[in-house]
């Protein structure tokens, strides 16, 4: 399976994971806690066999990067959080951010 697959499957794991903190209640609550850990899990294990082929740097900084934008989303549509212009000009620069580390990396993936 190609290297950005994997990546992509952590991202998603990871938001998961991230979501369910939220409404784990600080691990009170069983289900949603049970989420985090296979949430985290499966990113951590996905991101390590996506560093195969994609440099640690590109591959932690669009993880970190992609993974706090969706999460930052995911709080404004499921739990409807607070969106404003601070909040979309940080999304901008973090996602700009990430391409332009993925474009200097030199990495033909």
């Amino acid at each position: 399976m190609n290297s950005y697959v994997f990546l992509a499957i952590a991202i998603i794991s990871e938001v998961f994971g991230s979501s369910m903190l939220k409404v784990s209640q600080g691990f009170k609550k069983l289900f949603p806690s049970i989420g985090v850990l296979i949430g985290m899990s499966i990113a951590f294990y996905c991101l390590s066999l996506s560093l195969k082929t994609i440099p640690l740097g590109t591959a932690y900084a669009i993880w970190s990067g992609v993974g706090t934008a969706l999460t930052a989303l995911v709080g404004v549509i499921v739990y409807k959080e607070g969106f404003n212009l601070k909040k979309i000009l940080g999304l901008v620069l973090i996602i700009g951010g990430v391409v332009v580390l993925k474009l200097s990396s030199g990495d033909s993936h």
